[in-house]
């Protein structure tokens, strides 16, 4: 399916959405203060509505026929976890450690440095729930996969995210949002993931296949990305002025959490290269291991530290950087797919030589 002018242009859509939504809140604060009235445990329910319309679109794709098949391919899942829970958040406290606390003491003070510390550890702890469906859009990875690897990781996610965060802070007091973190989960999956069962199973029923899949499913192509573009215009109008506060430290913060995402990418992605996983699964598996949950980043980070604190802006630094290096990754894992095997269906198989042999041997009795 073509992305039409919203995909082809999508980094520089979202580089006016940025500029935008600072310029939004400096010169019209009324905005981003009526609607932070509207939240609910320290979630936004303006920023909740945008990311149903990023999300919507690809529930709505989904056969639920093909999740059950899942427990039958659990390399591209084990993957994924391994990869959220065992080697991100902890690549990124040393990466981080080291750019924030060490190269970088002589610009930033000790005292702000861990705070920056801080937030950058909030943001590896938490793996992305909405906008990776974005990112599976856009690499033509396997939906219902996708589905299952973030429902997966939100589970895990509700009862390994403060021990990770303890931990790595050191603080044995830190109190962690369980209110935001299951109210997130419940909003940014379950509500958007139920109306798109819902609409599919409705619309199959009424209008018939062709019309679903030829007509529905095709407008509601840009409705994605467009909700990717209106949720950032609201975020960056509520950070805005910290961002221009502080304009050098957004390009010190930038560099470890943009070096760490290459890093966790390149395992991610070399391991499902040899594991053989098929492309479908491997891009989304991959991708989700870089990406951010910034929505409960940004929550934890201002409970625990405040709205103006040195963790706080790290989170928005998050958001700021995530967008644009999550869009190189989706042009280079679309350019490299063809050295992956391509099983539409998910399943998990062996490429190269090992494919071709195979092939060659089924092929054999009819020749």
């Amino acid at each position: 399916m073509q992305l039409g002018i919203f995909g082809k242009y999508l980094t520089l859509w979202v580089a006016l959405c940025i500029v935008a939504g600072v310029a939004l809140g400096e010169f019209w604060p009324s905005f981003p203060e009526t609607l932070s009235r509207f939240t609910v445990s320290q979630v936004s329910i303006p920023v909740a509505i945008l990311v149903w319309f990023m999300i919507y679109p690809m529930m709505a794709r989904i056969d639920f026929s093909s999740v059950a098949n899942v427990r039958k391919r659990p390399r591209g899942l084990a993957l994924t976890l391994v990869i959220n829970w065992l080697v991100k958040p902890f690549t990124m406290f040393v990466v981080a450690w080291f750019f924030l606390k060490v190269l970088f003491s002589p610009w930033i003070d000790g005292d702000l440095g861990s705070e920056y510390l801080a937030g950058a550890i909030l943001l590896g702890a938490a793996p992305c729930t909405a906008m990776v469906f974005v990112w599976s859009y856009l690499t033509k990875g396997n939906a219902a996969y996708t589905l299952v690897q973030v429902t997966v990781n939100d589970i895990v996610l509700l009862f390994a995210y403060a021990p990770i965060v303890i931990f790595l802070l050191g603080i044995g007091d830190i109190t962690v949002p369980y209110d935001t973190v299951i109210l997130s989960v419940v909003l940014f999956v379950v509500i958007p993931l139920a109306a798109g069962y819902a609409s599919r199973v409705f619309l199959l029923h009424s209008k018939g296949a062709d019309w679903f899949e030829e007509t529905f499913l095709q407008k509601l192509g840009p409705v994605t990305i467009i909700g990717l573009l209106l949720t950032l215009i609201v975020l960056f109008s509520f950070q805005g002025s910290k961002i221009l506060d502080n304009p050098g430290h957004i390009g010190l913060i930038a560099i470890p959490l943009i070096t760490q995402t290459f890093i966790v990418f390149g395992i991610a992605y070399g391991v499902a290269k040899v594991w053989g996983l098929s492309h479908d699964i491997a891009a989304p598996a991959a991708l989700i291991g870089v990406s951010n949950f910034f929505e409960l980043a940004v929550a934890a980070a201002v409970s625990l530290f405040g709205l103006n604190s040195g963790a706080a802006l790290a989170t928005v630094v998050g958001v700021l950087v995530e967008v644009p290096i999550m869009l190189i990754l989706v042009r280079y894992v679309n350019a490299t797919a063809a050295s992956f095997s391509h099983n539409h269906d998910g399943t998990c198989c062996p490429s190269g030589a090992a494919l071709v042999h195979e092939l060659d041997a089924a092929e054999a009795p009819n020749r």
